[in-house]
């Protein structure tokens, strides 16, 4: 740290700004201040982005940022501007897209040169101090971009042209949409299979992201047509993942990725979204096959978020850095000597043996915990009973969990952001369908009830709170994952507040965000601040993009509501986007199940019964067992007037819960028993 130096990011709320607050730099945060300056300066800005779970970002500032002669030149020729991506991802987007066009790759930090207007016109990613490994030190860049932005006005003016023309062209939505071939889901869910690993599960090499997406979009593919090497490829990566260093064995969640092929060395970080998604697919897993291991992967995941990641009013912390005492995965490697150290002797040997766990390590001399063997195999080595062999695991994993608690934590990301507990409360909703554990309903209403207290004012949202400050306006992401979040949620709970909620956000993503000359949806809302590109996101990438989760949104407030509005919008934006998806599956898997909702159509269930009655909580829990990616569920209490619209004029057989399935604008008998009401929930096979 230089000294006492404070720089204007002592004033900002976000922990990545704060921790650049007492470098030598001058930043700014994006703002009318450094955009004014830099104009009455004619001086180029430099844009650093990157975010505070980000372990080269942190290389970057102690390497250059920290250091005076680097941070001196740096003042000299530019206007710096520090930003957190996941306060500003519409900034990120727009710069990082600029970077990829003229690099061919993007990542973190993002380092982005631009006029004095804003507009990009030279970038990269991490630069070194000195020159290395054929990449240019920073200081030569530095000088050389100042030189170019002075003597040669002319190149940077054709550079800003070429990027701001290309930025246009990356997005363009098909403005005359036509219908979606019926097949589109199943012959992308195909196309993708040719990346997926056989050995380890996943896709692609190393490294490797768990792309849930396209998990999900395997298990659809099953459920169309039973052909079962889709459930077999999603079984593998589920198992492999959970088996590997990605998943922490120890403390339950996952890190970010896995820097080889078989998921053995992660990427330490772990992000709320990451533990959202796979909680999600987990759930997915467990409802397709019943594998109780599955179900255990979710149990331990949630109860790390609820012990690490959630604010004492109820919202979730955005990440945990992968860096502690400055070293990447300190916190969560292990020696044989630490083992026996916590656990005794005797079971000390089970555990290293379980998690292989040996004095030269996988991983810098030290172990990275995966697991090698399952409990049926440890039980037959050992010739002890499986119950016996469960208790001594479960024992010691208690009991290592509260050494570790002992040890120096990673930094937490305190910021809580509307989009990223979205996710979280519709996996917790989830989870309380599935497994039926209150304590899950109760995460997830009070994270709800956060979100409706400290980021939603005069009817909008906000898109981020940190230390008591709410602020900035909410993206597309944020209404549109807490739409999503909250019918998870009234599925669960019956509580027709939440459709109500969900309604307003619809409305408003229809008010503010669509684009209503060509269709689909902007990622920033009508009165945000100008910026030199309005962006429309449409590539899922490790979260879903804002557009897929819009139409997904607005198709299921139709099913709901019966609002045609709903319906329109959704089906003129995902219809401009058929050819992209036909094109490239991996980039808009989430919109492709989205699309697959779309045209199957979800079985829409009506179920009448007092939402306490126990044989209200019976039907529901064995219509939530069952793995139906396309349904809706509404339950309509018969004593109460006010309905859902698709519930109206449906009544009680012989005061007993009764339940109506409804499919392309036909609804079944009315039905009393599970045994009926089963057949009426399966799809028709391909």
């Amino acid at each position: 740290m230089g000294g006492q130096h404070t720089n204007r990011l002592i004033h900002e709320t976000s922990p990545y700004l704060l921790q650049h607050a007492h470098n030598p730099v001058e930043w700014y945060s994006w703002g009318p201040e450094a955009l004014e300056y830099a104009r009455r300066e004619n001086k180029p800005i430099l844009l650093s982005i990157g975010y505070s779970a980000c372990h080269w970002c942190h290389v970057m500032e102690r390497e250059s940022f920290e250091d005076a002669r680097i941070a001196g030149l740096m003042n000299e020729h530019f206007v710096c501007i520090k930003v957190d991506r996941e306060e500003r991802p519409d900034l990120d987007h727009i710069y990082m897209s600029a970077v990829q066009m003229l690099t061919g790759h993007g990542g973190w930090p993002l380092t982005v040169f631009l006029t004095p207007a804003g507009e990009p016109f030279w970038g990269g990613t991490y630069f070194p101090p000195v020159d290395r490994h054929g990449m240019a030190g920073f200081p030569r860049v530095l000088l050389g971009v100042s030189e170019a932005y002075r003597q040669k006005p002319d190149e940077v003016r054709h550079s800003v042209a070429e990027i701001l023309a290309g930025l246009q062209q990356g997005e363009q939505h098909d403005a005359s949409p036509a219908d979606l071939p019926a097949d589109l889901p199943l012959t992308a869910a195909r196309a993708l299979t040719r990346h997926y690993d056989e050995q380890h599960g996943g896709i692609g090499e190393a490294p490797k992201f768990p792309n849930t997406m396209v998990f999900s979009l395997f298990l659809r593919a099953w459920q169309m047509t039973g052909e079962r090497t889709f459930l077999e490829r999603v079984v593998t990566t589920l198992r492999s993942m959970a088996a590997g260093g990605i998943y922490d064995q120890i403390g339950g969640g996952f890190h970010r990725y896995s820097v080889d092929a078989r998921w053995l060395v992660p990427h330490f970080e772990k992000m709320l979204y990451d533990n959202a998604l796979l909680a999600r697919l987990y759930l997915e897993g467990y409802q397709a096959t019943g594998d109780r291991a599955f179900a255990q992967v979710v149990e331990e995941t949630l109860a790390y978020v609820r012990r690490e990641m959630t604010h004492p009013d109820g919202g979730f912390y955005a990440a945990q850095d992968a860096d502690s005492e400055g070293v990447e995965g300190k916190f969560f490697v292990w020696t044989p000597d630490q083992i026996a150290a916590a656990i005794g002797g005797e079971h000390a040997e089970i555990i290293c043996r379980l998690y292989d766990v040996t004095p030269a390590g996988n991983f810098e001399h030290k172990n990275i915990l995966n697991r090698v063997v399952d409990l049926e195999q440890m039980s037959r080595l050992l010739q002890r009973p499986l119950t016996e062999i469960a208790t001594i695991i479960a024992n010691a994993r208690a009991r290592l969990l509260e050494v570790r608690a002992r040890r120096v934590a990673p930094a937490r990301d305190e910021k809580i952001l509307t989009s990223w507990n979205a996710l979280m409360i519709g996996a917790f909703a989830e989870a309380y369908k599935v497994l039926g554990t209150a304590a899950y309903r109760e995460a997830a209403e009070r994270a709800v009830s956060f979100v409706y207290t400290h980021l939603h004012r005069d009817g909008a949202l906000l898109r981020t709170w940190t230390a008591g400050e709410s602020k900035l306006d909410a993206y597309l992401d944020d209404y549109a994952f807490l739409v999503n979040a909250l019918l998870d949620l009234y599925e669960g709970t019956a509580d027709p507040s939440l459709v109500s909620r969900a309604a307003a956000l619809g409305e408003t993503i229809l008010e503010r965000f669509e684009d209503r000359e060509h269709g689909g949806f902007f990622f920033t809302g009508t009165g945000h601040e100008e910026l030199i590109h309005r962006p429309k996101p449409v590539f899922d990438g490790s979260i879903p993009s804002g557009n897929s989760a819009a139409i997904q949104g607005l198709l299921r407030l139709f099913h709901y509501l019966g609002d045609a509005r709903f319906l329109t919008a959704a089906e003129r934006a995902i219809r401009g986007f058929g050819a992209g998806m036909a094109k490239n599956p991996f980039g808009f898997a989430h919109m492709i199940g989205v699309a697959d909702f779309y045209l199957r159509k979800p079985r829409e269930v009506v179920i009448v019964g007092r939402p306490a009655d126990a044989a209200t909580v019976e039907i529901l829990a064995q219509i939530h067992a069952k793995y139906l990616p396309n349904k809706t569920v509404v339950v309509a209490d018969p004593v109460k007037p006010e309905r859902l619209p698709v519930a109206e004029g449906k009544a009680q057989l012989d005061g007993r819960v009764t339940a109506y399935v409804c499919h392309g604008y036909t609804c079944s008998a009315p039905v009393t028993s599970w045994h009926e009401i089963e057949p009426l929930l399966e799809p028709a096979r391909g």
